[in-house]
């Protein structure tokens, strides 16, 4: 098991956070998602399995950008 720190970009409300979750949920391995939209930062608990390319990815998929902290 791993952590992953994200930073994102583009939220602007508590929305826009619970989409990025969901999003990054569905990536297989993952297990914990959290997403601060005060500090513009997502941290994943995944499988060891799991890139960071992936989560970017899956935050792609929900309409924002992401790089590894």
């Amino acid at each position: 098991m791993k952590k992953i720190k994200l930073l994102i970009d583009g939220m602007h409300c508590a929305s826009c956070a619970s989409n990025i979750e969901r999003s990054v949920r569905k990536v297989p391995g993952v297990k914990e998602v959290s997403v601060s939209l005060m500090l513009k930062k997502g941290t994943v608990e995944a499988e060891d399995s799991v890139t960071p390319e992936e989560l970017k990815k899956a935050v792609l998929r929900a309409g924002y950008k992401a790089s590894v902290e």
